[in-house]
């Protein structure tokens, strides 16, 4: 038995039954319907369905990180038994929780002299943040310790590729990531996105293609060029989708024909409401073990 926790998000966009047979501990995100506070809690408040009902219908969708207080509360659980915190943050390249875990960590430093709290940034989103938090649970019941744990984790975190794209350009425009022309264009032509996930933890959008078919054909063709191993890659492969399942399963079909040594099923989740809010439906994103970002 370890004498630390690890911990995350509810952003990592696993589901809680994961996380809870892992051992992981996590603390919910929040987000707003037209001004109501609500928790992003693996969609027991609202199912992915009913969230993106909602916002097509034009409800007010907002997201807010973890407060300080809100880390103070959850670390203090485990520290009061006598275990230290190894905390990993959603990347800091999408959001600034990664300096309210620091300070809540700072504000416990004096009250917990002898109990330590380690934040690491994990420069990953959604279920790409979940695929790293599941080796670092894998590599924590190996027996390894908090501070090699945590110096793994800064090691690797780059080696979990994210490569998604979505057919419903809608919360792209509404929230300013694509203009309102270049939205409307898109929609008229088929137009997909196909982004990543950048060294730096945030989005960038790395090529703009017709059709969710040929979309799909190339998250698959990024697999094939960067996977560790290339097509006989051994890892696990995660996949998150906003309220687009057919898609993600003929993504996740054609992976496991043309990677056959892969760790078990590709595992499909959707994605939670704080990435939702802003994706909206219509998001595939692919996450596996590949080349460190560059």
């Amino acid at each position: 038995m370890s004498d630390y926790v690890l911990s995350c998000c509810s952003t990592a966009d696993v589901t809680r039954e994961l996380l809870e047979e892992r051992g992981i501990a996590y603390v919910y995100f929040n987000y707003q319907l037209d001004g109501q506070m609500l928790k992003d809690d693996f969609g027991q408040t609202n199912s992915p369905a009913q969230l993106y009902s909602k916002m097509l219908a034009g409800a007010d969708a907002k997201t807010s990180q973890v407060s300080v207080g809100e880390y103070i509360t959850h670390f203090e659980k485990f520290l009061t038994q006598g275990k230290d915190v190894l905390h990993v943050t959603l990347s800091s390249g999408i959001s600034g929780t990664y300096g309210s875990a620091c300070a809540a960590r700072d504000q416990l430093a004096e009250k917990y002299p002898d109990r330590k709290v380690v934040i690491v940034d994990s420069l990953c989103a959604s279920a790409g943040y979940g695929l790293l938090m599941d080796r670092l649970a894998d590599l924590r019941d190996t027996g390894m310790g908090i501070d090699e744990l945590a110096a793994w984790a800064e090691e690797h975190r780059l080696e979990v590729q994210h490569w998604f794209f979505s057919s419903d350009l809608t919360f792209f425009i509404r929230g300013g990531r694509i203009s309102k022309a270049a939205g409307l264009v898109g929609g008229l032509l088929k137009i997909c996105p196909v982004m990543d996930v950048e060294p730096n933890g945030s989005l960038a959008v790395k090529e703009k293609i017709r059709s969710k078919g040929r979309a799909i054909a190339r998250d698959l063709q990024k697999m094939e060029e960067l996977a560790q191993g290339g097509r006989n890659y051994t890892g696990k492969v995660f996949i998150s989708q906003s309220e687009c399942l057919v898609d993600a399963e003929e993504l996740a079909h054609r992976i496991e024909t043309t990677f056959p040594h892969i760790d078990g099923p590709v595992r499909i989740y959707p994605i939670g409401a704080t990435i939702g809010c802003h994706t909206g439906p219509g998001t595939v994103a692919l996450f596996f073990w590949g080349k460190p970002r560059e």
